[in-house]
């Protein structure tokens, strides 16, 4: 059986717990053993991490102390896979660039707060997009600061309604990328656990976990 470990914590706003009762069941369902945590402390066992095939972090706007942060990224470059969405894994930990450099991106903005907006699924044949369509959401729509060396899976485009001056700037919303010998998955989608209810934005973070486990 697969191991998981599911984080939770930082600003409640993204509600980290409601989106606990949407993943883990979703991982147990695909036959993972998963330990849940509320603390960062989860990071700080060297056997226990190196045992897990796949990391699910949900912790927004947080701090990470130095031997926590070494702990996830030591786990994830030697094969341990992480996967996460919105702020809980791309707006985590806003001093720490090691670690962004290991998502891949950080969140630096969201003109209009909750907005209407479409994603566009740029990959068909990727088993996490492929027969997904386009889609609409009612959620925040991040603008981020991104690594070119991404997987590009799905992307956004800004209409410049908030911000005249990123009119027509394609943005990317989900996006593979590897880590030493760890795959990492993101995806900008799920603000608020309700996000989850559009299926499309569902179903590309449950693949995408599947996709980042060992």
């Amino acid at each position: 059986m697969k191991s998981a470990l599911y984080v939770w914590g930082g600003w409640d706003g993204h509600e980290p717990e409601q989106c606990k009762d949407i993943f883990v069941p979703i991982l147990r369902d695909e036959g993972f053993d998963v330990d849940v945590s509320d603390t960062l402390d989860a990071y700080l066992d060297p056997e226990k991490m190196a045992s897990l095939d796949l990391i699910v972090q949900a912790w927004t706007m947080g701090t990470i102390t130095r031997e926590q942060e070494q702990g996830l990224l030591n786990a994830v470059q030697s094969g341990v896979g992480i996967a996460g969405w919105h702020g809980g894994l791309g707006d985590s930990f806003r001093q720490n660039t090691d670690y962004q450099f290991m998502v891949g991106g950080q969140w630096v903005a969201h003109p209009g707060g909750v907005i209407h907006y479409e994603v566009n699924i740029i990959d068909h044949d990727d088993p996490i997009t492929a027969g997904l369509d386009d889609f609409e959401m009612e959620s925040e729509q991040y603008y981020m600061h991104v690594d070119p060396s991404n997987e590009v899976l799905a992307t956004t485009k800004f209409n410049g309604d908030h911000a005249p001056w990123i009119d027509g700037v394609v943005m990317p919303v989900a996006w593979k990328r590897m880590w030493g010998q760890g795959r990492v998955f993101y995806c900008s989608l799920g603000h608020v656990a309700k996000d989850f209810d559009v299926p499309q934005a569902r179903e590309i973070v449950r693949r995408g976990m599947m996709w980042a486990s060992r």
